[in-house]
């Protein structure tokens, strides 16, 4: 059905071919894009020349040739992008080109003649680099309804995590691959600027869809709630995490903070504060819980890995103009929210059982606000919003603070995972129930590959951090810091010690029967001769 070229005898006709060939490659992709790699090769398996006989479910018998299918598909795909009406319609149908892309790379790695056209070829990989690229920048600047529940949200919100993983099928499986050739790509600064922008959008839509369901509103398809606000989790969890895969890559992070628009300006602190601000209630399902929690997670992990680099502060690049410091306070605020309510018996952060791991939200939060209590730029807001929190924790009764704090068999610890995004799985999903009246729609389930920290290790990090964060904010540097600020920490623990902290930290008890300064004092040796007694083993 991709019909050849030959010789045109005139412009009229070469135009007449070119109308041809953009109208087979739009009827081939709609017919095998719900073909998987092993259908195609059973398909290729008894052709020549890479030519297929495939038989629409009409009884209309088509002539592919897969060969300039696969070498005509990412122009295409750029052309309809900037010629066509960006609708429904238009993205619905780059969904089924980029799901019959990733199949054709993962072809290529079976079929020599495949795999030349999308490694050999350079022009080609630079279309697909092009490809990707531009439609992220499209998906970034996307202005979202404030209509939940719409098609749109759903359709958009797969692409991105598609055209993200589409990278994986064309470049390389390995991170470090990916990164080589994005790091090459002379327009890096544009990916990056577009690959965190259409994030945000997906988080804008997840936010929508769950502030609707949170007000029971109705929805346009027979879909259910539940379901839609899970599968647009499970895309926000997917971008992310390709996200956190890439920032895991020292070259490709210290590049990143090279980016003023993405560092300076405040672009991952808008996408980090967009996931912090999304709120959990205790009457969502466990697995709707469970993902909003990674998502915290994972941008809590993005930003530790930023703040971690060596060669370039991040802490003093958003710091360096009042608009990003005033964001970035805003973000620590958020992280410290999450603790106070991550340290409360009744949180909703709690690993509620072993199915739905919620990842490593108080361990990551806790290990960012080490950082912000060690910092010049931070330390005097960490201890205006936090002293009470540490107080109320140093105050607790002896029983409830040798269980959480000095213990290495927490009642409680958190589990998290990795999510295997199928391309495949995701966009026939929303193909089918965007398009199609089905009363009972089936969910889609992603697999989760666990990651796990031993019991006592999570404890002893747990502890160890805490006690970091009090000899942070204690600290006195003459040559840094003011010298007001000296013994500033200690005042203000003492001058909450006085107050009813009962609110702070609900749950736990707190002991009546002595002065609350011998049991912060209590509290804080006992805590410091466990770590001590860790270290020593």
């Amino acid at each position: 059905m991709i019909i050849s070229e030959g010789e045109p005898s005139s412009s009229a006709a070469q135009a007449s071919i070119s109308i041809c060939f953009a109208i087979g490659l739009i009827v081939a992709v709609k017919e095998l894009q719900g073909l998987k790699a092993l259908d195609l090769n059973k398909l290729l398996r008894d052709s020549e020349n890479l030519s297929i006989q495939y038989c629409t479910k009409n009884g209309l018998l088509l002539k592919i040739d897969m060969e300039k299918l696969a070498g005509s598909l990412p122009l295409h795909l750029i052309s309809m992008l900037i010629s066509f009406k960006r609708d429904e319609a238009l993205f619905r149908y780059l969904l089924s080109a980029i799901r019959l892309l990733y199949s054709l790379c993962d072809l290529a790695s079976r079929i020599s003649k495949l795999e030349q056209i999308f490694l050999d070829d350079v022009k080609l990989f630079d279309q697909l680099l092009d490809f990707v690229s531009y439609m992220l920048i499209v998906l970034g600047g996307f202005k979202q309804e404030d209509h939940a529940f719409c098609h749109r949200h759903l359709v958009h919100s797969t692409l991105v995590p598609c055209t993200f993983y589409l990278l994986t099928g064309f470049i390389s499986t390995k991170w470090q691959d990916v990164v080589h050739v994005l790091l090459a790509h002379p327009k890096i600064d544009i990916f990056m600027d577009a690959a965190f922008g259409s994030v945000r959008m997906v988080v804008r839509c997840l936010e929508i869809t769950l502030l609707a369901y949170y007000n029971d509103f109705s929805m346009e398809s027979n879909l259910t709630a539940e379901q839609v606000v899970y599968y647009l989790c499970q895309q926000c969890e997917a971008s992310l995490q390709f996200l956190q895969s890439l920032c895991q890559q020292k070259l490709f992070k210290e590049r990143l903070l090279m980016n003023k628009e993405i560092c300076g300006e405040g672009g991952v602190l808008f996408l980090a504060l967009s996931i912090l601000k999304l709120q959990i209630q205790p009457s969502l399902p466990t697995r709707i819980k469970a993902a909003l929690s990674r998502l915290k997670s994972i941008i809590l992990s993005i930003l530790l890995g930023l703040c971690e680099v060596e060669s370039i502060s991040y802490l003093d690049e958003v710091a360096s103009s009042p608009q990003s410091l005033a964001l970035a306070k805003s973000v620590a605020s958020e992280v410290l929210d999450l603790l106070k309510i991550a340290f409360g018996r009744d949180s909703a952060h709690h690993n509620v059982d072993g199915c739905h791991p919620m990842g490593f939200v108080q361990l990551n939060a806790m290990r960012l606000a080490d950082i912000l209590s060690d910092d010049s730029n931070f330390r005097s807001y960490v201890m205006l919003c936090f002293t009470k929190v540490l107080t109320a924790i140093i105050s607790l009764s002896h029983g409830d603070f040798l269980s959480c704090w000095c213990s290495s068999n927490l009642p409680e610890t958190e589990e998290d995972c990795n999510v295997e995004y199928d391309i495949f799985a995701a966009v026939g999903w929303v193909l089918d129930y965007t398009s199609l009246d089905i009363t009972n729609a089936t969910n889609l389930e992603f697999i989760q590959i666990p990651n796990k920290m031993p019991r006592a290790s999570y404890a002893h990090h747990k502890t160890s951090l805490l006690i970091k964060l009090f000899a942070n904010l204690h600290c006195f540097v003459p040559n840094i810091c003011e010298e007001m600020e000296e013994n500033h920490f200690v005042l203000k623990v003492l001058e909450c010690l006085q107050m009813d902290l009962s609110d702070i930290l609900p749950g736990f008890s707190f002991a009546s029967d002595a002065p609350k300064a011998a049991i912060a004092s209590k509290n804080l040796r006992n805590d410091s001769s466990h770590i001590l007694l860790i270290v020593k083993f």
